[in-house]
């Protein structure tokens, strides 16, 4: 959940490392730090902050050289924010460096251990549990030095580690957090994140699960923990250092909010057939008579993800008619689930690290299951696990609150459930109505995003509430469930959402007038039941904000979004309700995007 940065080469390494840093503060952190040294170097030099990256920048003394070094930004979990906490962390004889992402779940047990036989310990983090085994390791090489202590681990890990005593490298492991390799011309970088990497390579290899690397100036090899030498073949990454930059926003979320019609432009782009009214997916591998194998579909995310997969859950019942369901990842791989092999799974995550949906694909694939990926970033380790998948082709998302790349996921749905309808059931000219639906999807997505204005006034009026309720049907509850999501993330107003057809069976009980409800209300056969709930809250004194195809009479405000095919509507209701979260949260102050205690890519459990 946290980052990693690591050079090896002749620059200057420290600012090098700075600027990493800070192209990963999106991910969420609470310290961060830095640790050094060279080929002429006596020893290692370090300097850890609380705080922003900017604060350790600050303490970074002027002369603070180095051409090989270390750094990282601390999401806390063992021990609170501090100077002390913060990594990287040291060995007592100061010879070894350690940033981990992850968590060493027998730290306890270990430090203990290591306690009973003298070590004097200066941060409360597993982490500095690692660093003390490796510089206790008697091997005579630095790889075995880290094999022997990775042996004595149990949990997760992506780990760089420096040592004095070999400052011609660095060693890197991975164990379900993400590392990536950056190759560059006598230079090499190392990163839990391609994005602190592509202002200086395009060229990476992502390493495995089992995997270890070493990297020198002017070479790397990779090996797996127990010394087998693996094969590690580079590419190239599609996306360019400009695409993370703000592009003249005040902030990410506004940025990735305002991609969004170009995103799903880039979704459709030469996936649609309109010869048999249907779309091509070439990282399906799902041939007619397989597709037509499948009896059920279980979609598997987290957060907004599992959101996007309850829309897209509807969508293949709608399209395909083959029953279906998403559930949270997290919950799944506990639940001891009962595996069919005719059920299709389907994993989602923007980053493809996501630590509780790759888990579960783990147990899967070890069932025997069939696993599909939905993913944003390519290369990444759940679309390495899949069987087969799809790619949102959202484009970076640097704001931890997803926006553009939930929307580019559910119209990814979209795809395959006509892909899935075409060939079982659904007929051409459902096909057709459903292809002229996703291309109108941007041009109306720019219909919305100009109501911006209006929109920002409405978020300023319901920024004082201390909470809010979010109701749909059908359709409309997985928007309400995301929007909800959306508000508490950003702008730390509490907000509940519920199917509107649930309001009789407890929440009703709730509404008064200091308790504003937002209704989603598509102009669709449930249309009147929609409006029921609403006259049932407006007898009750309470506020509504309906998000509708027109105007609604018992709804104070309305945000009045494009119509589209029924199918397709969810995808275009959310949009709106991005930027009543973002501008209530701007009304309030809040930091948009780097909310409090959350992290763009949750990579422990």
């Amino acid at each position: 959940m946290c980052g990693i940065v690591g050079y090896i080469g002749k620059r200057d390494v420290a600012p090098l490392l700075l600027e990493g840093l800070q192209r990963l503060e999106y991910r969420g952190y609470d310290s961060a730090g830095v640790v050094i040294t060279s080929p002429k170097a006596t020893g290692l030099k370090m300097v850890k902050a609380k705080g922003r990256v900017r604060d350790l920048e600050a303490k970074v003394p002027a002369r603070f050289k180095g051409t090989t070094g270390i750094a990282h930004t601390r999401w806390a979990t063992h021990g609170a924010p501090s100077d002390e906490n913060a990594h990287p962390h040291m060995s007592d004889d100061n010879k070894v460096a350690v940033v981990h992402n992850g968590i060493i779940d027998n730290a306890s047990d270990l430090r203990a251990k290591l306690v009973a036989e003298g070590v004097v310990f200066l941060s409360e983090t597993d982490t500095e549990v690692l660093t003390h085994l490796i510089a206790r390791s008697q091997q005579s090489d630095l790889e075995d030095k880290v094999r022997d202590a990775l042996r004595l681990i149990e949990g997760t890990y992506g780990i760089a580690v420096l040592h004095a005593d070999f400052p011609d490298r660095i060693v890197v492991a991975r164990n379900g957090s993400p590392v990536v390799l950056g190759i560059g011309d006598k230079e090499m970088f190392v990163a839990s994140d391609i994005a602190a990497l592509v202002s200086h390579t395009r060229q990476i290899v992502t390493l495995d699960d089992g995997e270890m690397a070493t990297l020198k100036a002017d070479d790397f090899r990779t090996y797996t923990t127990e010394g087998t030498r693996t094969t590690a073949s580079p590419t190239t990454v599609e996306w360019e250092a400009a695409s993370y930059d703000m592009g003249g926003h005040d902030t990410y979320m506004h940025k990735e909010i305002s991609e969004q019609a170009d995103a799903v432009d880039r979704a459709l782009r030469g996936r649609i057939d309109d010869r048999f009214s249907t779309v091509h997916l070439g990282g399906l591998n799902l041939d007619a008579r397989e597709a037509r194998s499948v009896r059920r579909v279980k979609i598997l995310g987290c957060g907004t993800s599992y959101h996007a997969g309850l829309i897209g859950a509807q969508m293949i019942e709608e399209l395909a008619r083959i029953p279906a369901d998403a559930e949270p990842a997290s919950e799944f791989r506990y639940r001891n689930p009962v595996v069919d092999p005719d059920t299709l799974y389907i994993a989602v995550s923007q980053s493809g690290e996501t630590y509780d949906v790759l888990a579960a694909v783990q147990e899967l694939k070890r069932k025997g299951a069939r696993v599909f990926g939905v993913v944003n970033v390519v290369g990444s380790a759940i679309a390495r696990e899949s069987d087969a998948g799809v790619y949102v082709h959202a484009g970076p998302e640097v704001c931890v609150v997803s926006t553009k790349c939930f929307t580019n996921t559910t119209v990814a749905f979209a795809l395959l459930a006509l892909h899935l309808g075409r060939i079982r059931d659904l007929s051409v000219a459902d096909g057709k109505r459903i292809i002229d639906g996703l291309r109108k999807l941007p041009s109306q997505i720019e219909e919305i995003l100009a109501q911006e204005a209006e929109i920002k006034k409405i978020a300023e009026e319901y920024a004082d509430a201390r909470s809010m309720m979010f109701i749909g049907r059908v359709r409309g509850y997985p928007v309400a469930r995301e929007a909800s999501l959306k508000l508490k993330e950003v702008s730390y107003i509490h907000a509940e959402a519920y199917p509107a057809s649930e309001l009789k069976h407890g929440p009703l009980a709730l509404i008064e007038p200091a308790l504003p409800t937002v209704a989603i209300v598509p102009d669709d056969d449930l249309l009147e039941k929609n409006r029921a709930a609403m006259e049932e809250i407006k007898a009750r004194s309470g506020r509504i904000l309906a998000v509708a195809h027109q105007e609604q009479e018992k709804a104070d405000r309305t945000i009045v979004v494009p119509k589209n095919e029924d199918e397709l509507d969810p995808i275009l209701m959310g949009i709106p309700l991005q930027l009543l979260a973002y501008h209530t949260a701007l009304a309030l102050g809040r930091d948009i995007d780097k909310p409090r205690n959350l992290a763009k890519s949750v990579t422990v459990e």
